[in-house]
């Protein structure tokens, strides 16, 4: 019996492992996203920062660990064997959940991804405990309620607190420095630096070290005796040095305020949420311990009130998770995506935005844009003129790419507030969600600094919003995951245990697949955008002709013949492959903006037809779109098929379709369009064909010799492909004159 607990306290350890690696690719935006946003140094430096923060902030871990031991339940109302499956249910679930949201690349709570996932497992184990005894306990008595409201309380607090914060902090200080602040660095540098680092003193050494592995309660006695000297202390030293630094070797202060800052908060995240990863694994270490050493007990009857003593993690345990989270923070691809949703919803530039409108997110922007209006009215106009200036930015060249997402200061508060804000709650034992108190930092400082303009606004609170509500998810979906577990596990007993651990490592793997391949498809996107040019537009141009229209054939012949045979799989193939193509067009047309900013000012003509094309591209798919998912919803629901004389007609037009498209994607991949008058009259040959099939349904449907909806879908296919030759053709004149454009310019040139 010992034995197969053994075997679970080593799986527990290696899910340990799995969820360090998961965790941190999505927490590592809590640390990095400013640093990395502002530029505040090489990602080598940045990296190496923030992983001495991570080892050294493991350290302060020891105190936290009892939020899984006993923060969500009463230990002593489980036995042993209850204990393991809540801890197994717990882990498992955790892997699966974190690893979906970081290959979605939004930032989550592993916070309260964990305190849920106690909640869920511990409440369906009580329930089965409360089915199967007539003992009369009730669920109260098993789950630490008060405990776990307490948490989640501080939780949503704490996303109120940093918002407000961030956003009042970074107006007072933008205010008082402005966007060209190094004039006033000269001056005010110094006190600005000592009272940013002594910050950060005060809550990482003051309120956060009370509970490290190494602090001797000596030492603490100490600093907490002297901790008006210390901060006194610090201000007025680094104040002194960080003048000095400024004004006789030009130092960029608010660069090491920055990584200082960094370092800072990397090591609040390891205090804090190292609990989430390991805190688990240990509780269920210390479980095994105790059930040993009483040899010869029934797992079923030997109860956890142990769990509720007080135990000093090793520090061992402690470094070596924090040497995972090192190398997952170098190797992980996964942490890259979730940090750049975070710094794209706060970058001071507009440009492409990931996030869509909404309704909810409208009616907020012309709320704020109507209170802000009438609150203005009781602003003095000198006042109003005055602050106005300060948040004026200065021009840059919007053709660099290489610009920060937003300056050094911004980044300094971010860090200073975040890590702060982090660090006390973690001295007071309250494991608030780091990803909520950066992220709404970030936030409040994006909209104190104005990065949310009225171009934005509603885009970036759309994200806003997607991300709060993925945590609203987060903590439903840990609960129903873990409680589903939890009983599978109570049911199925070991195989089942196994068999989740094995869909779980399948599961990872599945993401782990699809997110290298956005990857990739992301990277060649951005490589295409960057590589445009006077010289190579025009060859640029006709690639992306070529193949969308090869992609274009292939899909409407499957479609017609897939609506033909009724192959409801061919047609969900086919409606995946164009909505691919819709979203590549779109985001090609989206990056037209930053292609056309690099050409050349005597280049704007070839700008002109490069847009062209890509109209006539979008309208190709728009047509072709209006034809596929038609069918495919035609079949889907399982409504008569095309007839006889329909199906001939449409194969015939699938045909001649096909015909032209390819002597229009070969013409134009060869440059060559000597064929213009035989496309044409092809083109008016098909115009014809789809005539007369029109006029043949009017006359099947007065004898009643077609249903309506076939009648419907037969017509639709018809018009869309009428439309899909139209613009094929007009694709096809423009890039002609694209072509005889670009040999004009040419032999200008020689």
């Amino acid at each position: 019996m010992e034995t197969i607990y053994l075997i679970f306290v080593i799986v527990l350890f290696i899910l340990a492992v799995s969820d360090l690696v998961v965790g941190v690719s999505n927490d590592a935006v809590n640390f990095l996203n400013s640093a990395i946003g502002a530029r505040a140094g090489s990602f080598k430096v940045v990296m190496a920062v923030a992983a001495l923060g991570v080892l050294v902030g493991a350290t302060f871990s020891g105190g936290m660990m009892e939020i899984a031991r006993s923060g969500v339940f009463n230990p002593e109302m489980f036995n042993f064997s209850d204990i393991m499956l809540i801890f197994l249910a717990v882990m498992i679930a955790d892997v699966i959940l974190l690893d979906t949201f970081n290959t979605l690349g939004l930032p989550t709570s592993t916070t309260v991804s964990i305190i849920f996932e106690l909640l869920g497992a511990s409440v369906a184990i009580s329930l089965m405990k409360i089915t199967a005894s007539d003992s009369g306990h009730t669920l109260s008595e098993y789950i630490n309620s008060s405990r776990a409201l307490a948490i989640i309380s501080g939780i949503l607090i704490s996303v109120v607190i940093a918002f407000t914060f961030g956003a009042l902090i970074q107006y007072l200080t933008r205010a008082l420095f402005s966007f060209r602040y190094e004039r006033r660095l000269k001056y005010l540098g110094g006190v600005f630096g000592g009272f940013a680092i002594t910050s950060i003193v005060y809550f990482i050494l003051i309120k956060g070290a009370k509970d490290a592995a190494f602090m001797t309660p000596e030492a603490y006695q100490w600093i907490t005796t002297h901790g008006g000297t210390i901060l006194l202390s610090s201000f007025v030293g680094f104040s002194i040095i960080f003048q000095i630094l400024h004004s006789l070797f030009k130092v960029n202060i608010l660069k090491i305020i920055v990584l200082t800052g960094t370092f800072a908060l990397a090591m609040a995240f390891a205090g804090n949420d190292l609990v989430n990863f390991i805190g688990v694994p240990l509780a269920g270490y210390e479980s095994y311990k105790a059930f040993v050493n009483n040899p010869g007990i029934d797992p079923n009857l030997f109860p956890m009130g142990s769990l509720r003593e007080a135990i000093k993690t090793p520090i061992v345990f402690l470094l070596a998770a924090g040497v995972i989270m090192v190398i997952t923070l170098y190797t992980s691809r996964k942490a890259r995506s979730v940090i750049k949703t975070s710094v794209d919803l706060s970058r001071q530039d507009e440009g492409q935005e990931r996030f869509g409108s909404t309704p909810l997110s409208r009616a907020v922007v012309r709320l704020s844009l109507n209170v802000s209006e009438n609150l203005s009215r009781f602003v003095p106009e000198k006042l109003k003129s005055s602050l106005s200036k300060q948040f004026v930015q200065p021009p840059h060249d919007k053709n660099d790419t290489d610009v920060p997402a937003f300056d050094m200061l911004r980044a300094a508060i971010n860090l200073v507030v975040a890590s702060g804000l982090i660090a006390f709650g973690t001295s007071l034992k309250l494991p608030l969600s780091t990803t909520y108190v950066t992220f709404m930092v970030a936030m409040g400082t994006s909209l104190s600094d104005g990065a949310w303009d009225r171009e934005s606004a509603v885009y970036r609170i759309t994200g806003v919003f997607s991300v709060i509500g993925g945590w609203f998810i987060t903590a439903l979906s840990a609960f129903l995951l873990s409680f589903t577990l939890a009983i599978i596990f109570f049911y199925g007993g070991y195989v089942s245990i196994f068999a989740m651990i094995v869909l779980a490592v399948f599961l990872v793997y599945r993401t782990h697949v699809l997110h290298h391949r956005k990857e990739e498809r992301e990277e060649s996107a951005r490589r295409e955008v960057m590589e445009i040019n006077n010289e190579n537009i025009l060859d640029t141009c006709t690639g992306n002709i070529t193949e969308i229209l090869s992609q274009t054939q292939l899909e409407y012949k499957r479609c017609i013949d897939a609506v033909s045979e009724e192959d409801i799989r061919s047609l969900k193939k086919t409606k995946k492959k164009v909505e691919k193509l819709s979203a590549k067009a779109k985001e090609r047309k989206n990056n037209v903006p930053i292609i056309i900013s690099k050409l050349r000012e005597d280049a704007s003509e070839a700008g002109h037809y490069y847009v062209q094309a890509l109209d006539y591209l979008r309208e190709i798919i728009h047509a072709l779109n209006f034809i596929v998912q038609p069918a495919h919803d035609h079949v889907d629901n399982n409504h008569k098929p095309f007839t006889q004389p329909q199906t001939g007609e449409l194969k015939l037009l699938s045909q001649h379709m096909g015909k032209l498209m390819t002597h229009v994607s070969t013409d134009i991949a060869e440059k060559n369009f000597n064929n213009q008058e035989f496309i044409i009259s092809e083109q008016q040959k098909i115009l014809g064909m789809i005539d007369l099939f029109r006029k043949n349904e009017v006359r099947r449907l007065k004898k009643n010799a077609s249903s309506t909806r076939n009648s419907l879908l037969f017509m639709n296919i018809l018009q869309e492909s009428k439309n899909l030759l139209l613009f094929i053709v007009n694709l096809y004149k423009a890039q002609r004159d694209f072509v005889t454009y670009h040999e004009m310019r040419k032999n200008v040139g020689n």
